[in-house]
Parts: C-alpha cells; sequence; structure tokens
C-alpha cells in the first residue's frame, strides 16, 4: 500500500515517466505539414494538360505563292508610250469571264463593246469554256489591225471571293498563250471589292 501512495503522491513509475518523455519530445512534420515548401506537382500537371490541349488544336496552313508584279501607276504597258494601250482586264464570277479594255467592256461573244457576260459559263453548270477565253484573248490583241496592241503583254485578272483556285489558274492558263504565240503573259492579280 506504501507504494501505491507514493505513485499518487509525486513519485512517477518508469513506464509513465517514459511516455510522459516520448510525448513532449519535438517530433517530425508530415511532409504535407512542412511549412515554407509549395507544393507545385498539381500545378504543373495542370500546365502540362493545358500545353497538350493547345499543341493539339493548333491548325497547320500551307499557303501557296505566285510571284506577281504591282501595275505601274502610270498605266503604261510594254507598249511603246506613245501608242494607245489596250488595258485588259479580266474578270471572273460564277457567271462566266468579264473583258474590259481601255475602250469599254466587252459584249457576250466578245463582238464588240457592250454589256454582259463576255463568256458565260455553261448553263447549269460552273464550267468555263477555256477555248472561248484564248479566241477573245487573240481576237482583242490583234483588233487594231496595224499591230499596235501585239507588244502588250500585261492583264489584270480579278475573281470573285467564291471562285476556286483552279479556275482561277484555268483562266491564267488560258490567257497567257495560243497556239499563235504569246497573248498576255504578264499578269495582275486584282482585289475584288
Amino acid at each position: 500500500m506504501a507504494s501505491a501512495t507514493q505513485s499518487e503522491g509525486g513519485s512517477l513509475s518508469a513506464a509513465q515517466r517514459s511516455k510522459i518523455r516520448r510525448l513532449s519530445q519535438p517530433r517530425e512534420p508530415d511532409p504535407g505539414e512542412e511549412s515554407g515548401e509549395l507544393n507545385i506537382v498539381p500545378y504543373l500537371d495542370i500546365i502540362m494538360n493545358v500545353l497538350v490541349f493547345v499543341l493539339a488544336s493548333v491548325s497547320v496552313t500551307f499557303l501557296t505563292q505566285l510571284d506577281t508584279s504591282p501595275p505601274a501607276i502610270s498605266g503604261k504597258t510594254k507598249s511603246a508610250e506613245n501608242k494607245e494601250a489596250l488595258n485588259l482586264t479580266v474578270l471572273i464570277t460564277d457567271e462566266g469571264v468579264a473583258f474590259k479594255t481601255s475602250f469599254g467592256a466587252i459584249a457576250t461573244g466578245c463582238k464588240g463593246t457592250g454589256r454582259g457576260m463576255t463568256i458565260p459559263t455553261t448553263t447549269g453548270k460552273k464550267e468555263y469554256d477555256l477555248a472561248a477565253v484564248k479566241a477573245c484573248a487573240r481576237q482583242l490583241k490583234s483588233q487594231a489591225g496595224d499591230g499596235r496592241f501585239e507588244e502588250e503583254t500585261q492583264v489584270t485578272v480579278t475573281a470573285s471571293r467564291d471562285i476556286e483556285y483552279k479556275y482561277l489558274v484555268a483562266i491564267l492558263d488560258a490567257i497567257r498563250s495560243d497556239e499563235q504565240g504569246q497573248l498576255f503573259p504578264e499578269f495582275h492579280l486584282g482585289v475584288s471589292k
């Protein structure tokens, strides 16, 4: 009984002292509880996911380049300065191909000046008559009879915004040359409004 009273009165057993020592010692903090250290792994996961999404959604655009030169400011062509110039302009639309010169718009069928589409497309289809385009370009180049437009080689070509690229190239090839020789090999691309 004396030992029970002593342990209650002030003296501790060895097991009690060991437990008190163990509980009063400073302990090491858990890895997530460390102060002053920032866990950036979740942030890097978010950044990587956004980066992969951006790289996957980037579209690749292929460009085609045509070498052209802008028309001269004075409107002069390769023909002599003292001669009149034809100043041929070709407009490509869904309805057909229209020719315009410094003398006015060329009428349907390439017969003189007047209103209408010079070379209309085939009815119901968007097909251009390339042979008629060549023939009209040849007729315009040699219309003066005195050869004053024979040296002229420049043409301005404008296409509507909805014209496919293959039709533009086909018309450019048609007005470039024919069986008799060069027609208008130097072209300038105009901007449609």
